[in-house]
């Protein structure tokens, strides 16, 4: 079984007595991969392999009933470049679509997480960097999955390079420099929406979380919380006597 330290931070790390997660501090990162000797090409387009990290985040926005979970993605800049853009980066031949994926949103952006099954969409674009740097012809052909962020760390292979930023979903739109990316967001949405609906359906009641929001109506123990609470803060009588 392959070691998961170099030696020298498996011997410190046996030393001090760390934990794998506290160990992998002591090492830099792995580098990231560099020149394109492995690229896949396809119909004259270079292929790319990338993803839209997201999460959930509790927005709480008053202490009765007024908790829910927004979306928020994580985006990337780069310092000759205002605009933010997804993790991607060029699918190699000795890799996996999904392996390539995962390997850009480790180098890029420092994350790991579950990704979607299916891409979210295949699109073709020209690299900002130069009109002709993806191919003879110019163009890309990107494989875009949804990815959801189990684990963000700390350092990363092209940290010094990559800075990163959790944005809500309108926000995200807003920073969208192209069409295609405003796409594979909306494509998100959806995807997202059709998970939740397939899990309400499968377990109705698991769905009905302490911490929804509900717009328009509250359950009866919630309503009957509420009118507890007021009661009781008014001083007119004890809950017990209700």
């Amino acid at each position: 079984m392959p070691l998961p330290l170099p030696l020298p931070c498996a011997f410190e790390s046996q030393r001090r007595g760390l934990t794998l997660s506290e160990s992998m501090s002591l090492c830099p990162p792995a580098p990231a991969r560099t020149g394109r000797h492995r690229q896949r090409y396809e119909d004259q387009f270079r292929l790319v392999a990338g993803c839209i990290p997201y999460r959930f985040e509790k927005v709480v926005e008053d202490n009765i009933c007024k908790s829910e979970s927004r979306l928020h993605v994580l985006m990337i800049s780069t310092p000759k470049h205002a605009d933010l853009v997804f993790p991607k980066g060029g699918w190699e031949n000795d890799e996996s679509i999904t392996e390539a994926v995962h390997r850009e949103a480790l180098e890029e952006a420092g994350v790991k997480g579950r990704l979607s099954e299916k891409p979210l969409g295949v699109w073709e674009f020209r690299s900002k960097s130069s009109q002709n740097s993806c191919s003879k012809g110019g163009g890309c052909r990107g494989h875009i999955y949804a990815m959801e962020v189990m684990e963000e760390l700390e350092s990363w292979p092209e940290q010094a390079i990559y800075g990163r930023k959790w944005l809500n979903i309108e926000d995200a739109f807003k920073s969208c420099r192209y069409d295609w990316m405003r796409e594979a967001l909306t494509n998100l949405q959806m995807l997202l929406s059709k998970e939740r609906s397939k899990e309400s359906l499968e377990s109705p009641i698991k769905s009905a979380r302490p911490d929804a929001c509900f717009c328009g109506s509250k359950p009866a123990n919630l309503l009957r919380k509420s009118f507890l609470l007021q009661v009781c803060c008014s001083g007119l009588t004890s809950p017990n006597t209700l």
